[in-house]
């Protein structure tokens, strides 16, 4: 849970200011639509994402189930763009608001006061640490929520009864809201529309999931569906949105009431830190510079729990899918990539965290709206059930989308996001897809039997486009293979036959089956890329037999440059040529390459 808080419980650093500068005096309203949608919308639905994902994959990887072949890689591809954003967003708003603290204290002397400056050192500093390893820090999490959770509570529990104590002030809050909005129906309806805005209290239920491994479950718990786990995950986060609905409608009302409207402007000193103002004024200085440091502690911390994040994400889709290279499995790299990005992001929007907000909105938003449309696409089956994510989806999308209308720059970091990964993934698809692709030859005992069987003279293997699979159908092919490339009438042959599969996947396991059609002995598969299985197999065959294989083709009738483009998009084309590449480059030594041979 702490591990998940110092991302989720991190934004009551800024979270007060951010309503306060989006609602005004309705703030404490719109907090409360907030804290319904937390409790009533995203607490069921990440309830449900734990159920259907126990191994921390989260909500993208339902999606990605529930959406085959390419229309739900691209699906995938989009919400990495979002999920990248809340990420980088979270690393770069939670060093800003970090700054914002250590400027704003009285004891940081005045030549500090360079907010871009700070939150580039804090960013290195960050990287610094993911450059070395992160692993020994991460148990240092749950101090830092546990102080800075009880300095919240004293803070705002202070605040509560300074309210009681002072009946005024109510009345006072209440004029001014009235004068505001007008009537109570106003109200709601511009609770409705701003609460939007106020979107950051809802992250971390995405760090919820993905923390799951680490839950320890029941001695007996089935691996594939790990009952106590998801038992548990959900005490997790049940007990995360309590503590954070709380303390969000506690922070709204008490700053709203205690702090004045002017300081939560841009360069006010309660600007990005509304209860670390109420620290320092109305317990000192000491007691301030505290709640500062426990503040600073958790939002660094909530910088290092995005990074993470990030480091978990791409390598876990983009090499798989055959989109980025084999490096961004390594973390340092990474590091240093998301870290040129973390500092554009802060020269860009010079330090501001009132400026990050709608970006780091959005990127949340669009997170939770994915999880509650997979879930609801997950309950297809149960009607009551898919009625009511249905319902959690449209106001998620309502939100989504209004957040995106009155707030764009999110939707602009995001679209940048999705076209540069988008743009390098097809890049990089092109330039990796005569790599072999075949994580592992399976055969089943009949084509295990024919492979050994062919050792006795020399193995060749003709390649036959699957047609009716008929006897006539491989005599005709046999006698063209005898005479374009003159084979020995006597010399056993094998037909390898590879159907499309599924173009999307970029590399997998091969799993041949053999059959006797009529004395004919045929080994048959289904791949992504047919090229590439065919490669496969033909070392397969060298290694198991000790001899190397000569494989036959015919020439591919067509415009060569159309069938590259068709190889690139659908696995298939002029097979003979690109087999002969693929072979190329996954054996470096020529005298040990299965011969290919097109006539």
């Amino acid at each position: 849970m702490c591990l998940t808080g110092v991302d989720y419980f991190s934004t009551l650093g800024y979270q007060p200011g951010i309503a306060f500068l989006a609602a005004g005096f309705l703030s404490p309203i719109a907090t409360f639509v907030l804290v319904l949608l937390t409790l009533f919308g995203a607490l069921p639905t990440y309830s449900r994402v734990a159920e259907a994902s126990p191994h921390g994959q989260g909500s993208i990887s339902m999606l990605e189930e529930l959406l085959p072949r390419w229309k739900g890689k691209a699906f995938v591809l989009c919400l990495l763009g979002f999920a990248a954003t809340d990420f980088v967003i979270t690393i770069t708003l939670s060093a800003a608001d970090a700054s914002a603290h250590i400027i704003g204290n009285p004891f940081v002397p005045s030549s500090f006061d360079h907010p871009i400056l700070l939150t580039l050192v804090l960013l290195a500093g960050l990287a610094a640490v993911f450059l070395k390893g992160f692993k020994e820090a991460i148990g240092v999490a749950v101090g830092i929520v546990g102080v800075y959770l009880s300095l919240n509570v004293f803070v705002i529990g202070w605040g509560i009864v300074h309210i009681l104590e002072h009946p005024q002030l109510l009345p006072s809050w209440w004029g001014a809201l009235w004068a505001q909005q007008g009537s109570p129906l106003m109200m709601l309806a511009m609770a409705l529309l701003l609460f939007p805005k106020l979107a950051l209290g809802l992250s971390g239920f995405e760090t919820g999931v993905a923390v799951m491994p680490l839950i320890k479950g029941d001695p007996g718990d089935d691996p594939a569906h790990p009952k106590g786990r998801i038992r548990n995950a959900k005490k997790l986060l049940h007990t995360a949105a309590f503590i954070m609905s709380v303390l969000l409608m506690g922070s709204a009302f008490t700053t709203t009431l205690l702090v004045p409207p002017a300081a939560f402007k841009e360069g006010g000193e309660a600007s990005g830190r509304a209860l670390a103002y109420l620290a320092h004024q109305h317990f000192g200085e000491v007691f301030g510079t505290i709640y500062d440091l426990s503040t600073i502690a958790i939002l660094w911390f909530a910088g290092a729990s995005a990074m993470a994040g990030l480091l978990n994400l791409v390598p876990r889709y983009l090499p798989r899918y055959g989109m980025a290279p084999e490096w961004t499995k390594a973390t340092r790299p990474l590091v240093l990539l998301f870290g040129a990005i973390t500092v554009l992001i802060t020269v860009l929007f010079r330090a501001n965290v009132d400026a990050q907000g709608g970006a780091y909105a959005t990127g949340v938003l669009v997170l939770m709206t994915s999880a509650a449309l997979a879930v609801t696409l997950h309950a297809r089956d149960r009607r009551t059930e898919r009625l009511a994510f249905g319902a959690i989806t449209v106001v998620f999308v309502y939100t989504t989308v209004l957040n995106i209308f009155e707030r764009p720059e999110g939707i602009k970091i995001a679209s940048w996001f999705i076209l540069t990964i988008i743009g390098t993934s097809l890049v990089s698809r092109v330039l990796r897809s005569t790599e072999l692709r075949v994580q592992g030859v399976v055969p089943d005992e009949t084509a295990l039997r024919f492979i050994r069987e062919a050792a006795g003279a020399s193995v060749r293997i003709i390649a036959n486009r699957p047609d009716t699979g008929q006897p006539d159908e491989y005599a005709t092919k046999l006698r063209e293979a005898r005479e374009a490339h003159h084979l020995p009438e006597d010399e056993p042959v094998l037909f390898v036959e590879v159907r499309p599969g599924d173009v999307s996947d970029f590399r997998g396991t091969l799993s041949i089956t053999g059959a006797d059609v009529s004395g004919y002995r045929v080994l048959r598969s289904v791949s992504p890329a047919i090229p590439n299985a065919i490669a496969a197999l033909l070392l397969y065959i060298r290694d198991q037999t000790g001899k190397i294989p000569h494989a036959y083709f015919g020439w591919t009738e067509g415009n060569p440059l159309a069938y590259l483009l068709k190889f690139l998009a659908f696995g298939e084309g002029d097979t003979a040529p690109v087999t002969r590449e693929v072979l190329r480059q996954s054996e470096p030594n020529p005298l040990r390459r299965p011969r290919i041979h097109v006539g």
